[in-house]
């Protein structure tokens, strides 16, 4: 399909961000990490936020279209081929963030040579790598046409598609010296988060793709999966509802601590965002079948859940590095220009601080327009009659 001009200006701009992006991080990896905001108190920021959050987005989109063979959803198969798509894209994403993070990728080897299977860690890099597999494999027998492999590829695909944003709440969910992480069911509140988030992205690319004229599900499929979304908000408000209650119950000093940073300090915008913009306005909206025959008000609930799901993210990483998990001097060393400025108790800290610098927020911008552009070119190129 011919691309306007319209759209072709839109993707140059895309490809413009991209360049200031790889401009940003080829500055980095001249000077390191010290050019972020992240230091020793707060060594994950927003990379690993962004990391988490196109995670979900990928798993939401593959659990959708893997759901429609296994289950024999008919309707469902006939939007595999744009949930794979954005699927596919976000799993490069949130892989690129992970090598953004390591600061040195020149060291990237020492990940396969010195594999720790004890980690957390490695189990991500493992089944991340395995969910990439799948999706290329997914794509190209949707393509093809191939109904037998594709029916018998959903079935592993869709447990390592819950998998692998299981495995990445373990990173946190296992660390017992961060309250706010150290939880049972944090894996349950990743998928969760994911289902509802990857829907709703889903739901965006296909009026995208209507409006482009790729593609067009149908009236009566895209007010479904807007009750199916309404159906994952209800069931993601539960578990956070569930992590609340467990965190706030005993009144522990540290879960008070750790509340009122959500609530009232730091974190709270982000915090409250996501349950009122993330969660409450968008189930209000698809709740009604009114408000579900609206493209517009479906895909502005979308994307209140989108950034509420990324707002998640934000309170769940910085709620628990805002306390610290090392009590009794000297605390924590900086690790950046403020430790070299300073002098003896002067470079040690018992909480850290974060912001983001220009220079991480371009390389996000550059991940992010990277994302769409693919998911542009892809269903482009790949949606046609045969996989509709």
């Amino acid at each position: 399909m011919r691309l306007s001009t319209t759209s072709k200006v839109g993707l140059g701009i895309l490809v413009v961000l991209m360049a200031a992006g790889f401009c940003a991080y080829a500055y980095q990896l001249m000077n390191g990490l010290v050019v972020t905001g992240m230091s020793n108190g707060v060594s994950w920021g927003l990379y690993i936020t962004c990391f988490m959050f196109f995670v979900g987005l990928s798993a939401g989109g593959l659990i959708v279209a893997s759901s429609a063979h296994v289950f024999r959803i008919e309707s469902f198969k006939k939007v595999a081929m744009p949930a794979v798509i954005t699927s596919t894209a976000c799993i490069c994403c949130a892989g690129a963030f992970i090598l953004i993070d390591l600061g040195g990728i020149q060291r990237i080897w020492r990940m396969f040579v010195g594999l720790n299977l004890t980690s957390p860690l490695a189990w991500d890099m493992i089944v991340i790598t395995t969910y990439l597999a799948i999706n290329v494999l997914d794509i190209v027998w949707l393509r093809k046409g191939d109904e037998r492999k594709v029916q018998i590829l959903s079935y592993i695909a869709l447990p390592v598609a819950i998998l692998v944003h299981s495995v990445t709440a373990w990173i946190f969910g296992l660390e017992i010296a961060k309250e706010g992480w150290y939880s049972a069911i944090m894996a349950p509140i990743f998928v969760a988060s994911a289902m509802d988030s990857g829907l709703a992205l889903l739901l965006c690319v296909l009026v995208g793709i209507k409006k482009a004229g790729v593609f067009d599900a149908g009236e009566k499929l895209f007010s479904d999966l807007g009750r199916l979304l309404a159906t994952f908000i209800a069931v993601d408000a539960f578990f956070i509802g569930c992590e609340l209650l467990t965190v706030a119950y005993p009144s522990t000093a540290g879960a008070i601590e750790l509340l009122s940073i959500m609530t009232s300090g730091a974190t709270a915008p982000f915090f409250w965002f996501e349950i009122i913009v993330g969660l409450l306005i968008p189930f209000m909206l698809l709740a009604s079948s009114r408000c579900r025959q609206s493209e517009a008000l479906t895909i502005v609930a979308g994307i209140c859940v989108m950034i509420g799901v990324f707002c998640k993210r934000v309170w769940l990483l910085f709620s628990s590095f805002a306390i610290t998990n090392v009590y009794g001097a000297p605390g924590i060393a900086y690790g950046s220009t403020i430790a070299r400025d300073s002098s003896g108790a002067g470079m040690w800290a018992l909480v850290g601080s974060y912001t983001p610098t220009a220079i991480e927020l371009l390389i996000v911008v550059a991940v992010v327009s990277f994302c769409i552009l693919a998911i542009v070119l892809m269903s482009n190129k790949l949606i046609g009659p045969e996989t509709a």
